[in-house]
């Protein structure tokens, strides 16, 4: 019960910002910037939070800061022509440096925010009729234990699964996503302008990324540290791959991989039958390493979109 529950809270930011990507990256746009968009937004929740002592202003905040750093994203790639990757990478870059930088400048306190309690954070929630039916057996303990008790973006990530699959395959919106990242001429052909869909499709992105960060600061954790993204950008990035740029497939993927994460923490400093205690940053490497050999096998089978990195060009 324990690693499942754990497995449901660390992989609700890689989830978030997993699905996010796919909208930006469906759409033709390499979305490697993640990392940097959570990490803004958790940065802009806790200082938020702290200051108003709002866990809903700091959402707010944190979305605005990771729609913002799409859109910058957005204005280098699609309206400037430029390399995806090396935009990418310098909002990673920028976004690390400035972030402690900012929080030294604001609350003195070594490039953190101040510890975050009370409304200033989500608090988890207790299901309806938790208590009662814990006693039931089987469900009792799935609904009162793995169900109930997590804070309102944990459930928000789960819903999010399916209704980021219903806009990619069920409505007009996804389907020109989709059409966009295989074939943009012939979008553009039909009258419908390429940079209007993929400027949506970052948009999109940066709302989802904007509530991982916040996860991260104001409900999994108590505030915000320097690098507290700790490569879930990246890893969120190999989830999709993985998960062959589809809605469920992403998911599980991202599953997968927090399941790693909640397993090597409760490895750490556990003695192993003639092993011994396995070293601590061997433990937290799993992850990583997992994330290293999936992709190893399985990247060569996933087909990206086609217009993916190649900035649309309209022919005159």
């Amino acid at each position: 019960m324990a690693i499942t529950t754990a497995t449901l809270r660390v992989a609700t930011p890689l989830v978030l910002a997993a699905l996010g990507g796919l909208f930006s990256e469906r759409s033709g746009v390499v979305d490697i910037g993640l990392e940097g968009k959570m990490l803004g937004a958790a940065f802009a929740a806790a200082a938020t939070a702290a200051t108003t002592g709002s866990a809903w202003a700091g959402l707010a905040a944190g979305i605005l800061a990771a729609v913002t750093l799409a859109l910058v994203h957005g204005y280098a790639c699609i309206t400037q022509n430029g390399n995806q990757v090396v935009s990418g990478m310098a909002l990673n870059i920028l976004i690390a440096g400035l972030t402690p930088v900012l929080g030294h400048a604001w609350f003195r306190q070594g490039g953190q925010t101040p510890p975050l309690s009370g409304d200033a954070r989500f608090a988890g929630l207790e299901l309806p009729l938790a208590n009662n039916l814990a006693g039931v057996p089987v469900l009792g303990p799935i609904y009162a234990e793995i169900l109930s008790g997590h804070n309102v973006l944990v459930y928000i990530a789960a819903i999010a699964a399916g209704v980021v699959a219903w806009v990619v395959y069920c409505t007009r919106f996804g389907l020109r996503v989709r059409a966009v990242g295989e074939n943009p001429s012939a979008v553009d052909t039909a009258g419908i302008s390429v940079a209007a869909v993929r400027y949506r499709a970052l948009i999109a992105s940066g709302i989802l990324c904007g509530l991982a960060g916040t996860y991260l600061s104001i409900a999994h954790t108590a505030g915000f540290t320097r690098d507290m993204s700790a490569g879930k950008g990246y890893l969120a990035l190999a989830a999709l791959i993985f998960g062959k740029w589809r809605p469920m497939p992403t998911v599980l993927a991202c599953l997968l991989f927090a399941c790693t994460d909640a397993v090597q923490v409760r490895l750490q400093g556990v003695a192993l039958p003639l092993i011994g205690v396995i070293p601590v940053q061997f433990i937290q490497a799993l992850p990583y390493v997992l994330t290293v050999l999936l992709l190893a096998g399985f990247v060569g089978k996933a087909v990206a979109p086609r217009a993916i990195g190649v900035p649309y060009v309209k022919e005159a």
